[in-house]
């Protein structure tokens, strides 16, 4: 059996963490067609700030690395022990990735357990999460996980 442990990220991870998760998310937000391409990035990188206004050190916020048996790091997360539409008793997953020299491996179930355990440890009895819908591998996962569609968004191109 795979098993990560997480830990708080390091201030150099967590400046190189916020330029991939701003290029990835921006990415997501272009391909879902809810922002333009132009100035994608720099939103991202703000939204972000806002949210996480001291870094790893913003209070209600979990900004982990995962790291294998032999610790070396393999993957992150961010998870918000408050919800962002205030949902009580309930976290939020804002991101969860694994380095992608390691994916397929079964690191990212277990970088998933370690993330629910810590939101757990935290005191929260729940934890949410969004997925994009052409991420079928992400969706697969959360569902074999136990996760379930609480809500959804759909739209057609007309």
């Amino acid at each position: 059996m795979v098993t990560v442990t997480v830990r708080t990220m390091a201030p150099v991870e967590y400046a190189d963490w916020q330029r991939d998760l701003a290029e990835a998310y921006a990415d997501e937000q272009v391909t879902a067609g809810r922002w333009p391409r132009e100035g994608a990035v720099q939103r991202a990188l703000d939204e972000n700030a806002a949210a996480l206004p001291q870094g790893v050190d913003t209070p209600r916020m979990l900004v982990l690395r995962g790291v294998d048996a032999a610790g070396e790091p393999v993957g992150r997360a961010w998870v918000g022990l408050d919800h962002p539409r205030g949902a009580p008793d309930v976290a939020f997953l804002y991101d969860i990735e694994i380095v992608e020299e390691r994916r397929g491996s079964g690191l990212g179930r277990a970088l998933l357990a370690a993330v629910e355990e810590a939101v757990r440890q935290a005191g929260v009895g729940a934890l949410e999460l969004n997925v994009f819908g052409p991420n079928a591998v992400a969706i697969s996962l959360y569902d074999s996980a136990g996760y379930v569609v609480t809500t959804q968004q759909m739209r057609k191109s007309l």
